[in-house]
């Protein structure tokens, strides 16, 4: 049977999809539902990679969404025994959210588990086909999705991760997957969900797209040749967004000046790629729209924070900052100096020039967020708050609070990395530093 599947259409469709994006990579790990889609692609993936001498892993993902759920495990299990391909199941469990549709939290899970699950370094192979394409494409189309939505999904992308993902079946029809498990006697499951049409990808998928396949000759791939030519025009403008990257953005922040610069479509993309940076989902259009409005009327030091869903932007001295949430930290009574050497610890106490030992009646801690206190730093004429001297280094008013300051009793001898008390200061004393790459956590 396998040498008759390397004389279909569907397999040389396959494999050249896969030879295009495999390269270096030790494995495949291919996600199982169960499905005639993924029992299929299972079949050619195993064929491609006997062929190869590539490593290759299936994994199912139990949502717990259906009765049926561990008996499409057991079927999956089975088929993967009888092809000598190692199988893990991986089980999620979806709470429902509001605001956030079911569907997209099982997809949301399935990436996850997936990934958790493949081998290091495998490419994850999904199953989805041309007709899945044409329903991403109409429910992108129905939220009034921009340039980039409406490419709906590519043949290979990755994970927030930097797993790799392919989908060689995405040129593939379902009508010749499924002649294909046909002609080969392939058994697989329904799932009974698919035909329950209160979820809009189903209604589509059942009621919608039959018809418009009916009425126009062609209309699965026309809507693919669309898709590619959005797909290509998107390439070219992150070419020109990469290059207006450059331009504006100075270590991790972007220059508003230099954004103000731009034509507003330019503006705008350059603010949703450097979100992309930070692995940030795409705000709304209404997000984006505050983000611009509120950076370009603000003073040099204001408060601006525009909330996102995994942190905020703020802005200070001309440039924008993605500011993520940071666990309040606390203050600690350092008994033992030499604790601070322990690589558990955020910092490291090294001899040379500093502030002076502590003297034995002096207790030594390290405390956060008392920017009231008062301190010299070596160097300066007077003596002011933390809060002065974090403004006049120009430190962002929200990463203060999280600034180690070493305290002898109640006096701050040292502010982490930044300067020391001038009454304390000694050429042969002790330095305070962020252990390794801690640092970014107090910037």
């Amino acid at each position: 049977m396998a040498e008759d599947m390397r004389n279909s259409h569907v397999y040389h469709q396959v494999q050249r999809n896969l030879e295009q994006f495999i390269a270096t990579s030790p494995g495949l790990c291919v996600a199982l539902s169960g499905g005639v889609d993924s029992v299929v692609l299972l079949h050619l993936c195993k064929l491609y990679a006997d062929k190869h001498g590539l490593a290759l892993q299936a994994v199912y993902v139990n949502h717990g969404l259906s009765e049926h759920a561990q008996k499409w495990q057991h079927f999956c299990q089975s088929l993967c025994h009888s092809l000598a391909v190692p199988f893990t199941a991986k089980s999620v469990f979806i709470t429902q959210k509001s605001r956030t549709s079911l569907e997209a939290q099982a997809r949301d899970a399935r990436y996850q588990a997936l990934d958790e699950a493949a081998q290091p370094e495998y490419i994850l192979v999904l199953g989805q086909h041309a007709d899945d394409q044409v329903e991403t494409f109409l429910l992108r189309l129905k939220r009034g999705s921009g340039l980039l939505g409406l490419g709906a999904m590519k043949p290979y992308t990755q994970l927030k991760s930097g797993r790799a993902c392919m989908r060689p079946l995405l040129n593939t029809t379902r009508d010749e997957i499924e002649a294909f498990a046909q002609q080969f006697g392939l058994s697989h499951i329904d799932d009974e969900s698919n035909k329950d049409d209160v979820f809009d990808r189903n209604f589509l998928r059942n009621q919608v797209i039959p018809l418009l396949k009916s009425r126009f000759n062609g209309f699965v791939a026309s809507v693919l040749r669309t898709v590619e030519i959005l797909q290509s025009q998107q390439a070219i403008i992150d070419e020109i967004s990469a290059e207006d990257l450059k331009k504006c953005q100075h270590q991790n922040t972007l220059d508003i000046t230099s954004l103000s610069q731009l034509s507003p479509a330019r503006r705008d993309n350059v603010i949703r790629r450097w979100l992309a940076h930070q692995n940030v989902d795409m705000p709304s259009q209404k997000q984006l729209d505050q983000i611009v409005q509120q950076a370009f009327s603000a003073k040099q030091d204001n408060q601006l924070k525009i909330a996102l869903s995994q942190g905020a932007v703020r802005s200070y001295r001309g440039a924008l900052h993605w500011v993520t949430p940071v666990k309040k930290k606390q203050d600690i009574v350092i008994a033992d100096h030499s604790v601070l050497n322990e690589h558990s610890h955020p910092l490291a106490m090294m001899s040379g020039n500093g502030c002076r030992l502590p003297l034995s009646d002096e207790v030594v801690s390290v405390r956060y967020g008392r920017l009231k206190d008062k301190i010299r730093p070596k160097g300066k004429p007077g003596s002011n708050t933390l809060k002065h001297w974090l403004k006049d280094l120009r430190i962002p008013s929200w990463a203060r609070e999280s600034i180690a300051v070493i305290y002898y009793n109640d006096t701050p001898v040292a502010v982490v990395d930044l300067f020391v008390n001038a009454e304390y200061a000694d050429n042969d004393g002790i330095n305070w530093i962020i252990n390794d790459d801690r640092k970014s956590e107090n910037r």
